[in-house]
């Protein structure tokens, strides 16, 4: 009753022509998306040779999806590696102790021994175990422990030049260590200097660096123009390598109490100085 009380004629009709528009327009969009009646028909043939083909992707992405395993030397294993081999943290940390007295894993036998994993799991990951080549094929061994002969310096491997396969067959030297030798090598313009600056890389025991060392020399050293100490700059200081400017700038204050360095061994009593790194710093200076 209130339509036709409060709203004139004309504006009655102009409610009704909207409703009436908008009631078009909704069966107009509705007639135009329609999904289609039509149907698609595939023969049997047709969709056998889809399904195999969907099936085969499926293999295929399966597959992929399975972390492939490459040979290693089971001595290196990590933490995340014998986690994604499956070990246990018990296992891993049974090996790591194992290591840690400078003891070696030699047989799949000996790894079960050490870390005591299930022959279930031994079965799977010891056909990609890979030992040095003295202990899988022992009629190469041409000691009790090959690691002890030392060559001469004309049969020694240039160290510059040695490979990292090469520098594999070392014991106590596996993939990692060896291409963070070549790196650590190659980040300098003509390789090594001397044979100590092994002592520069992280991670190497004395004990492995003497293993090197029975089988690789420098014997190509690259040339160094070396910085007088007594009248080095800070600048030219921090060029060397383990200077910085803290310490070069103490370098500098010990050279001007002491009226000038008599010896480069006089360094050790710089502040902070890293006598570790002695020797590597005295490549690269003089006196003069």
């Amino acid at each position: 009753m209130k339509f036709y009380t409060y709203f004139s004629n004309q504006q009655r009709v102009a409610v009704i022509v909207l409703i009436l528009i908008i009631i078009s327009l909704q069966l107009s969009w509705v007639s135009h998306n329609e999904l289609p009646t039509n149907t698609f028909n595939v023969g049997p043939e047709t969709y056998l040779k889809f399904q195999k083909e969907v099936d085969s992707l499926v293999a295929k992405q399966q597959q992929n999806s399975v972390p492939k395993i490459y040979p290693f030397n089971p001595n290196y294993i990590t933490d995340y590696k014998g986690y994604a081999l499956g070990m246990s943290a018990e296992e891993i940390d049974r090996l790591h102790a194992y290591r840690a007295k400078n003891k070696w894993v030699n047989t799949s036998k000996e790894f079960q021994h050490v870390t005591k994993v299930s022959d279930p799991l031994l079965k799977r990951i010891a056909p990609y175990f890979k030992f040095p080549d003295w202990v899988s094929k022992p009629s190469q061994k041409l000691t009790s422990n090959p690691i002890n002969l030392t060559k001469s310096f004309l049969q020694k491997i240039d160290l510059n030049k040695a490979t990292a396969s090469q520098l594999q067959k070392v014991y106590g030297i596996g993939a990692f260590y060896s291409k963070r030798i070549i790196r650590y090598r190659d980040s300098f313009e003509g390789g090594f200097i001397s044979d100590i600056q092994l002592q520069g890389i992280s991670g190497l025991t004395s004990e492995v660096i003497d293993n090197i060392l029975k089988r690789f020399t420098v014997k190509s050293p690259r040339q160094v123009n070396k910085t007088s100490l007594n009248s080095a700059t800070i600048e030219q200081l921090v060029s060397i390598e383990f200077i910085d400017y803290e310490l070069a700038y103490e370098i500098i204050e010990l050279r001007m109490l002491r009226d000038g360095y008599s010896t480069l061994d006089e360094l050790t009593k710089v502040k902070e100085f890293p006598k570790e790194k002695l020797e590597i710093i005295k490549l690269y200076l003089s006196l003069n």
